[in-house]
């Protein structure tokens, strides 16, 4: 999966695929993994105007172009992942608010 790639096919564990669109890509040094966090294209939001966003683990194969997913396997991962988010989130906010 190349990191600046903005699209992803998520199979689920019946073989169903989804196209996602990326939010964001990053790397840990604490946990030694990249992430990537991702929504279904077409998804409809709550009654919150919200999106469910979507966490994985990722390895990129040797081309950069592919990579494996995996499922986050920690609390304290989820922990990290969560407040990268937010800061995502609030970064979004600032840049609306200057437009």
């Amino acid at each position: 999966m190349d990191h600046g790639q903005q699209n992803i096919t998520v199979v689920d564990d019946n073989g169903t695929e989804q196209l996602c669109e990326i939010l964001f890509t990053f790397e840990s040094e604490e946990f030694s993994k990249s992430y990537v966090l991702y929504y279904p294209i077409g998804a409809e939001e709550d009654e919150n105007e919200e999106i469910e966003i979507h966490a994985s683990a990722f390895t990129p194969s040797e081309d950069g172009n592919d990579g494996e997913l995996m499922p986050i396997e920690s609390d304290e991962e989820w922990a990290m992942i969560e407040e990268m988010l937010n800061t995502f989130l609030e970064e979004e906010d600032e840049e609306e608010e200057e437009k």
